[in-house]
């Protein structure tokens, strides 16, 4: 396998380079990132001093090589200034990176449930088969891709995970920091559901995709996830245990959460701190239910059980530890 990777120095790109690294399975392995320094440093963190003689760093704008037979693209922008960069990164850099593949190579794409919305009104789960509603620029650019892709590549499969949770994930940091103290502010009265997937069963399951001996083809984006869904109190409440915490959630009113993404677009310090509570982004807290229906996925691609919350949490806090972004118990 000769992989092209995307998004290595993210939180699923990371993960997916480090298994693909121990796994042995790649003859090459070729990444393309904006800030090379940023992975090597990664890397010695994750015990490769030196880069392996098999992996091959290409700047963010230079053409994969012509012999790629497997590629993943995890790359792109979660929060943006404006509608106009989450297209430029997340559709235009897209077709661009992807372009230049060859016509032959097997690529998953990895979008977001944000590009298909919530679960529809009196659903229990969203399928493959409900109308797209995306709620943020965001989601519209994911949307956007997935169009865009469709038909230029007899090789592309998509994916939609929902939330994803595990090791290497900067985005997850807030909520350990927040179960740490005294009270945990959750948006909304009522619980929220929502599906999520352990990073270490996505890396698994794609893995498991691209070196299976057929790459069949999909009628749509697949929706990605474990198996039961959470809600918002088992999150902050099981972030608060693994840290051996009580948890006291604050529910706080949608027009209190509404008032606070005013004020953090208004001031842009609050703006670059807490770019997920933009009036854009803030309109993906207010429904009450994300759930998919995993069934193909797990059908197709599952193998084992998949990682509970807890122990995904723990790894998470206990990563977190090591990188000395949180204090030790």
């Amino acid at each position: 396998m000769r992989l092209f990777l995307t998004g290595a120095t993210g939180f699923v790109g990371r993960n997916i380079l480090l298994e693909a690294l121990h796994g042995g399975f790649c003859e090459e392995i070729v990444v393309a990132v904006r800030d090379r320094a940023k992975l090597e440093r990664q890397l010695a963190d994750e015990g490769f001093p030196e880069l392996p003689p098999h992996l091959h760093i290409l700047d963010w704008q230079s053409t994969p090589p012509p012999d790629i037979t497997h590629a993943v693209h995890c790359a792109g922008v979660l929060f943006a200034r404006n509608r106009a960069e989450y297209f430029r990164v997340n559709v235009d850099d897209t077709l661009r990176l992807l372009g230049g593949l060859p016509g032959n190579a097997r690529i998953l794409v990895l979008s977001s449930q944000s590009a298909g919305g919530p679960t529809p009104a009196g659903h229990e789960m969203r399928s493959a088969a409900d109308p797209d509603t995306p709620l943020t620029w965001y989601g519209e650019s994911k949307l956007a891709m997935e169009r865009a892709l469709a038909g230029t590549h007899p090789g592309i499969r998509i994916w939609r995970p929902p939330m994803i949770l595990g090791p290497r994930d900067s985005a997850t940091l807030p909520l350990f920091q927040m179960a740490a103290g005294p009270l945990q502010i959750k948006p909304g009265l009522r619980a929220k559901t929502y599906s999520w997937i352990a990073v270490g069963d996505l890396v698994r399951a794609i893995l498991r995709a691209l070196q299976a001996p057929a790459w069949p083809a999909l009628a749509g984006p697949l929706p990605v996830c474990a198996r039961e869904p959470i809600t918002d109190l088992e999150l902050i409440a099981t972030a608060a245990a693994v840290m051996g915490r009580r948890d006291r959630i604050v529910p706080l009113p949608h027009p209190l959460v509404r008032a606070v993404s005013l004020l953090v677009d208004t001031v842009p310090p609050l703006r670059a701190s807490a770019p997920s509570l933009t009036r854009d982004r803030a309109r993906e807290i207010f429904p009450d239910r994300w759930v998919l229906d995993g069934g193909e996925f797990h059908a197709r691609f599952a193998d084992g059980p998949f990682a509970t919350l807890r122990d995904t949490l723990a790894e998470t806090h206990a990563w977190y530890v090591r990188a000395g972004l949180l204090p030790a118990a």
